[in-house]
């Protein structure tokens, strides 16, 4: 995993291979939603990397061992709709004890900024660490504002992770929220005019879901 600016490439080969297969236009909805359940759990675990732990004994069959738990806050994931849905249940795998909140959100098609229509998180988010997660960050308005949400409500420590993003949605991100840390699969080129990601792998939600 490279680092730079607060963004994290998250560069496993695994990973690397899925995220080319989701690009592939020729992936079609059923592929689409198992290979992005399937890297989102495989970056879990490098978001997750730094969680803190505690020494616990433990009798197994034929001893007692000294092994080590994650201890301190506990976790929920925040799904930016609708595409982030797509991203949820990978993390659950590795962390089925989350809890789930959700921000529905679209895009202005005349200013590109986002409409805030649903949001519902768990109560005690202020005592969880938080994982955003959508497959991508374009312009950066969507996680901004998720962010915001989530920080009014008096969560603390967040966390975005998307599969791909534009550098204007890193820097969107890094100038509202400059302290959350940034995980991603790669970094691309730029957006178009109608704020897509170049080269990206087209609209996240339409191919998860067959609606393209």
């Amino acid at each position: 995993m490279s680092q730079a600016g607060g963004v994290h490439v998250i560069e496993h080969p695994l990973v690397q291979h899925k995220l080319t297969m989701l690009r592939d236009e020729r992936t079609g909805p059923k592929d689409f939603r198992d290979l992005m359940e399937e890297v989102a759990m495989l970056m879990a675990y490098e978001v997750t990397r730094d969680l803190a732990t505690e020494t616990v004994e433990v009798q197994t069959p034929v001893g007692r061992a000294v092994g080590r738990i994650v201890s301190g806050k506990k976790l929920a994931v925040v799904a930016i709709l609708r595409a982030g849905l797509g991203m949820v249940s990978g993390v659950l795998r590795l962390i089925p004890a989350a809890k789930v909140g959700h921000f529905g959100v679209y895009r202005d098609p005349d200013t590109l900024e986002p409409v805030r229509y649903y949001q519902k998180l768990p109560q005690d988010i202020r005592e969880r660490d938080v994982i955003v997660v959508d497959p991508m960050l374009a312009t950066g308005g969507s996680a901004a504002a998720a962010i915001d949400f989530i920080k009014q409500q008096g969560g603390t420590s967040i966390r975005l992770l998307s599969l791909v993003a534009a550098p204007e949605g890193i820097a969107r991100v890094h100038r509202d929220h400059p302290e959350v840390p940034i995980f991603v699969a790669a970094v691309d080129e730029c957006l178009n005019d109608h704020a897509y990601i170049v080269p990206g792998l087209g609209d996240a939600g339409d191919r998860l879901y067959g609606t393209r």
